[in-house]
């Protein structure tokens, strides 16, 4: 009796559900937008900057940018003053730059580069007014000062190269010449 009636009211709901079924349609497709007239109007707004264009402060980003650049400098000094972080044994960088005679070699090379400096804006001062005849002899003089300059620039850098490998066999670690030590008078690592 119950599967009787179940079968009479599913029979029932599909009476009532196949209209719906034959009259179904897909739904409708939007129509396109129309964009003819809007082309022009686009040029206008592009021409005037745009309908929604954020409005620029000017007093407010000079505050922003001063308080990054203060943030930067801030940062930068105490940066400098912790110094380089050693990464992977390579760099010397706190102990190269306090080493006295890379100090000594690094001042020496700043006054020669004034130096050099301040007699080559003298010759250009003499080139600016000098004949034809003495440029000749004034371009000469500037290329041997060039010459000169790179010289001493790679003497500069051979020293300090050398005080760097001093540094390096200064502060190498010994540690694999202590266990070979430690392993010929009988003793075995780790004990």
């Amino acid at each position: 009796m119950k599967i009787k009636t179940l079968l009479i009211a599913g029979a029932f709901a599909a009476s009532f559900m196949a209209p719906d079924y034959a009259t179904a349609q897909p739904k409708p497709k939007k129509p396109k937008p129309d964009f003819t007239g809007k082309k022009e109007d686009a040029k206008d707004d592009a021409k005037e900057g745009g309908k929604g264009k954020p409005k620029f402060d000017r007093e407010k980003m000079k505050e922003r940018l001063k308080a990054a650049f203060d943030k930067r400098k801030k940062d930068h000094k105490d940066k400098k003053r912790k110094g380089h972080k050693i990464k992977d044994g390579k760099a010397f960088g706190k102990l190269v730059r306090d080493d006295e005679k890379v100090k000594e070699l690094r001042d020496s090379f700043k006054e020669a580069s004034k130096a050099h400096h301040d007699k080559v804006k003298a010759l250009h001062k003499q080139l600016k007014d000098a004949s034809d005849e003495d440029k000749d002899g004034l371009r000469e003089q500037m290329k041997s000062l060039r010459t000169d300059w790179f010289e001493s620039m790679k003497g500069n850098r051979e020293e300090v190269r050398e005080r760097i490998k001093e540094i390096r066999e200064e502060f190498k670690n010994k540690r694999d010449d202590v266990i070979d030590a430690n392993e010929e008078d009988g003793d075995k690592p780790g004990e």
